[in-house]
Formats: C-alpha cells, sequence, structure tokens
C-alpha cells in the first residue's frame, strides 16, 4: 500500500493536523488490514509498553552525547553544529515504509517555515538506508533533513531502540517490509517513534 503525500490526499493549501492525518491512516488500516494482523501489531505495542520502555527513554533534562549522522544526500550532519544554530528538534521515525511515520513527517513538514523563523532545527532519525531517507525526502518534499542511524546507535542512546519480535517480522515479510533491505542490517531493530526538543 503507498501512503499518500500531502498533495494528493489533501485539496491543495488545505494544512491538516497530525491527529486528522492520524484518523485517516486509522481508517484506512480499520478498513483494509486484517484484524488479526492489526492485533499483532496491537500486541506488540503493549508489550513494548509494559516492558517499561518508556522509563528506559531519555528522560526530560537528560544529557545526550553529541552525534553525527548522514543526511539523505550522504552529507554528515553534526547535531553539535545544529545545536549551535539554535534549538534542535528530533523525530525518531521507524522508516518511510511505516504509514504513521510518513504523517507525522508530512505534519512537521508543513511547520518547517514558522521552525526557521524561530531558528529551530529539525532532523528526522531512522535506520533506514541513505537512499531511503532520499527516496522518502523526495516523495514527500521534505524540507528539513532525514537522518540514516545505522545500527540505530544514536536510537540506543535514547534508549528508543527494540528488536522487532518474530511473531511481527513475519507479519512485516508478508506485506513486503524488508527491514533487512530497507535498513541494511539483519537486526530486525527500529526505534520507538518519539520527538524531542
Amino acid at each position: 500500500m503507498k501512503w499518500r503525500s500531502l498533495e494528493e490526499s489533501a485539496v491543495r493549501g488545505e494544512a491538516r493536523s497530525l491527529c486528522e492525518i492520524y484518523a485517516e491512516r486509522k481508517t484506512l488500516i480499520a478498513k483494509y488490514v486484517p484484524a488479526d494482523v492489526q492485533a499483532i501489531h496491537a500486541r506488540v505495542v503493549e508489550e513494548l509498553k509494559q516492558s517499561g520502555a518508556a522509563d528506559r527513554a531519555l528522560q526530560v533534562g537528560s544529557k545526550v552525547q553529541p552525534f553525527e549522522l548522514l543526511n539523505q544526500d550522504g552529507i554528515a550532519l553534526n547535531s553539535a553544529d545544529l545545536l549551535r544554530q539554535g534549538p534542535l528538534v528530533i523525530c525518531f521515525i521507524r522508516g518511510r515504509w511505516c504509514p504513521f511515520c510518513v504523517g507525522q513527517m508530512e505534519s512537521m513538514n508543513g511547520i518547517v517555515p514558522e521552525l526557521q523563523r524561530l531558528g529551530v532545527s529539525l532532523v528526522s532519525i531512522s535506520p533506514q538506508t541513505v537512499h531511503q531517507s532520499y527516496l522518502m525526502a523526495d516523495q514527500h518534499k521534505l524540507g528539513f533533513p532525514p537522518l540514516s542511524d545505522a545500527g540505530n546507535k544514536v536510537a540506543r542512546q535514547f534508549g528508543l531502540a527494540y528488536r522487532v519480535p518474530e511473531y511481527q517480522q513475519e507479519i512485516y515479510k508478508r506485506v513486503f517490509v524488508n527491514l533487512p533491505f530497507v535498513n541494511r542490517d539483519d537486526a530486525w531493530e527500529l526505534p520507538i517513534p518519539a520527538t524531542y526538543i
């Protein structure tokens, strides 16, 4: 299933909130994704909640080590350099194959001019390859850089990396979400989606 860009799904010039985008995605999933598959995804979310994953994630006021990642053009961006320019917003996403991640990126893209006016930098971070990040930036006309976090090193630093359970891997394989190809590793790890300022 192709997740439409804002240009394809909204009336030209009409901005939609992230809540509206998520509601549309949920409606489409309820309509087209079998109930047993939905139940498996819900089980993973519940297991992550029960595991205390939120408590392991970087908390408000914590410090993080500077990091350097490649953008969609293969150019290294350093977090310390971005922070010298002003505040930094970091959105951790799973990848361009995730309908909710795409929705968030489209919504964030809509506020890029306002962020720039305020001197705020915005980046997204996912384990997908530079090429996959390029495809995402191009398809959705992103006005901010998607960064490739090979091996989820930065996601791990933020306490967000988790291994996709084997029972969910089977679902991903059936629907052609080929994480070993998209992320160029066999770890089957993803970040828990999160936004940090």
